[in-house]
């Protein structure tokens, strides 16, 4: 059996290997960009595990032999689910190795901003012992914690939340989502009761740009933005212009629209904007559990077991 790795930032893939030699697996790893370097160096492959490489119907045609897709992480958006499931290919994920993790950051932004964490830093550091920049601070028991996407992360981040004493009321895209911990109302509703935005849904075409100009306008004035899921929930040139305009008080980002954000970015020339560079996702703990899943999911399918994570069971052996 052949297993490509075809894209992976991690320092090493010594886990992976482990997975790999104790299944009798050959293990290769690349660092592939383009649909072309994929469809090149998973020839004859039984499985590929992506991190951020493309995986299009195009990829998979010209892959007849892969079985099976590993990816690293929640979200599967580089990858073609429902070309893959047409042709009979196994499409793995690793749902839930980050939620305590990305629930933690998401509330560490929240806080940064409430408190006005890193706007006074800055300040002090520069000499500037005052209030002034970021008053007006309320006190968390004042406040409502608005969680769009109820999921596995954005329930763990409203019950974070709520541990802290705000106020949290949920909203959720999907007509069938279903929350125990949150109050769910509608995205309107949300948007203009809460003083904190924390966004936890996958993007796919309902959620591209979810946080636009229209969106951002019936936020609550002085509100917050918290972004922990896919740059492209937000519409980044809509929330710069919210910012400037005063509209949205500050927002604390970990993921963007273009990744690396580039240091042009008009984000970077917005003090009341923190920014993380996609890091909410890692502890030594999650990364450790995300890399044995992701290649243990696709060389169990691949031995004809069934995975622990399968995104299209309609296609199980």
């Amino acid at each position: 059996m052949r297993i490509v790795i075809t894209d992976c930032d991690h320092d090493d893939i010594a886990e992976e290997r482990a997975v790999a030699e104790a299944g009798g697996v050959d293990l290769e790893l690349f660092q592939c960009r383009s649909e072309d370097e994929v469809i090149a160096a998973a020839a004859d492959a039984d499985a590929v595990v992506v991190q951020y490489a493309p995986v299009t119907a195009r990829v998979l045609d010209a892959l007849p032999r892969l079985r099976a897709i590993g990816r690293y992480g929640v979200g599967v958006d580089t990858v073609d689910v429902p070309a893959a499931t047409a042709r009979g290919i196994a499409v793995c994920n690793v749902p839930d190795y980050g939620t305590e993790d990305v629930s933690d950051h998401a509330i560490a932004l929240a806080l940064s901003l409430v408190r006005g964490v890193t706007e006074l830093d800055r300040r002090t550091r520069a000499g500037v012992y005052s209030l002034s920049d970021v008053k007006p601070l309320h006190r968390i028991s004042a406040l409502t914690f608005g969680v769009v996407g109820v999921g596995r992360i954005g329930t763990a981040t409203a019950r974070k939340a709520a541990a802290l004493g705000f106020t949290v009321i949920g909203h959720d895209p999907r007509a069938d989502a279903r929350a125990r911990e949150v109050r769910l109302v509608d995205l309107d509703e949300l948007l203009a009761a809460a003083d904190v935005v924390s966004l936890h849904v996958p993007l796919d075409e309902s959620t591209r740009h979810l946080i636009d100009d229209r969106a951002l306008s019936r936020m609550k004035p002085g509100a917050l933005l918290v972004n922990t899921c896919r740059g492209g929930v937000v519409d980044t040139a809509a929330l710069v212009r919210a910012v400037r305009s005063g509209a949205v008080k500050a927002a604390a980002l970990d993921v963007f629209e273009e990744e690396p954000l580039p240091p042009t970015s008009a984000l970077l020339q917005l003090p009341s904007v923190v920014v993380t560079p996609h890091t909410a996702w890692y502890s030594e703990e999650s990364e450790s559990e995300l890399k044995r899943r992701a290649i243990e999911n696709v060389v169990d399918y691949c031995a004809g077991r069934t995975p622990r994570d399968l995104l299209n069971p309609e296609v199980r052996q």
